[in-house]
């Protein structure tokens, strides 16, 4: 890479989940377009996810304190003195204004993941790749520039890349997917798929969650048992195939929805997380979902329901893959860059004095 690098700031854990991370690596792949080295500066559990982020051709720097504690904050500061990086992104809703302050007094653009609207940002850029909340819910210091919505959505780029095929609604068998996301709180992927494969005949489940949920192994073996009615994708490039094959996700409204939407997907969202209600709320209204509300107050012979009525209407799902299409068009990542860019030209004799003085 020839350019500043950029230095990001991001743990991912199976407390917490792992949503802010692939964002964070979706925003490392497209700087790579730009000639940027991304380095990471992270708690990752479990270790066995720190290799894929390596794979992308990311540097990985091993926290060794949580994000947003006080020693934390020492900790990035001197990895910003060391590597004098273009731009620190943060993401994480553990940080607090004084920590993005600090960073920001340090003479580099301070750029900020945010889907909560929590306070007074000092950044140079917050971004809210979610359908909510809106610009009227930020506060934020003059000249900080804020990018939401759907224009901003982070597409994965092995995403992005299939939209083109799944413009027709695949032929086949009818299939129904179960994917709620980087994190699954409520542990609610399993009774789901078993509640579908019970309940819709003739019609097959994939199931996509990553390899660290803590089902996993008991969703392994109900898909071997399932004699082939059901699937279970981990990888991301089995996660996409998935994505792409079946005619009605199940979702939770993280930034999978987004995905599927930027796919044509027709969903069905069960809402785990408060944060996640704005983006659920929000596709329901442009007519590309369905939401049933909580998984608090989830039933599943209700979901079993909606599922079955959306497989049993084809120009349903029709009109809802067309409105999902045009509201997401997945090329958030590419002006995420450009506005970054932009953002860093008037950044750099700032960065020059800072570091003289």
């Amino acid at each position: 890479m020839s350019r500043s690098p950029v230095l990001f700031r991001v743990d991912a854990d199976t407390i917490a989940g792992h949503e802010s991370m692939s964002r964070c690596q979706v925003f490392a792949a497209a700087l790579q377009r730009r000639r940027r080295q991304a380095y990471f500066l992270s708690r990752v559990e479990p270790a066995s996810q720190i290799l894929p982020l390596k794979r992308g051709g990311n540097e990985y720097i091993a926290a060794g304190q949580p994000i947003g504690t006080p020693a934390d904050l020492q900790e990035t500061l001197r990895e910003v003195r060391r590597l004098s990086p273009a731009a620190v992104v943060v993401d994480s809703p553990l940080v607090t204004m004084q920590y993005l302050e600090t960073l920001h007094r340090a003479g580099v653009l301070v750029v900020t993941f945010d889907h909560l609207a929590r306070f007074r940002f000092p950044s140079g850029l917050v971004i809210n790749p979610l359908l909510g909340p809106g610009r009227e819910d930020y506060d934020h210091a003059a000249g900080t520039q804020l990018l939401l919505g759907e224009r901003y959505a982070m597409i994965r780029p092995e995403v992005r890349r299939q939209r083109p095929q799944r413009a027709q609604e695949p032929a086949g068998t009818l299939r129904v997917l179960v994917a709620l996301g980087e994190h699954d709180p409520a542990r609610q992927s399993m009774p789901m798929a078993k509640s579908l494969l019970a309940g819709l005949k003739g019609v097959r489940v994939d199931v996509a969650v990553r390899a660290h949920h803590p089902d996993f192994e008991a969703l392994k073996a109900m898909a071997e048992q399932s004699d082939g009615r059901m699937e279970l994708a981990s990888e991301p490039q089995e996660i996409v195939q998935k994505l792409t094959r079946c005619h009605v996700a199940v979702s939770g409204g993280s930034g999978w929805s987004m995905d599927l939407a930027c796919l044509g997907v027709p969903q069905v969202i069960v809402v785990q997380q408060e944060c996640y209600w704005p983006s659920a709320r929000r596709l329901e209204e442009e007519g590309a979902a369905t939401c049933i509300g909580s998984g608090e107050n989830l039933s599943l012979t209700n979901l079993r329901q909606v599922v079955q009525d959306l497989l049993d209407c084809p120009l349903e799902r029709q009109a809802m893959s067309r409105c999902a299409r045009q509201l997401i068009d997945g090329r958030g990542p590419d002006r995420l860059i450009l506005a970054l860019e932009v953002m860093l030209h008037p950044y750099k004799q700032e960065q020059e004095l800072a570091r003289a003085a």
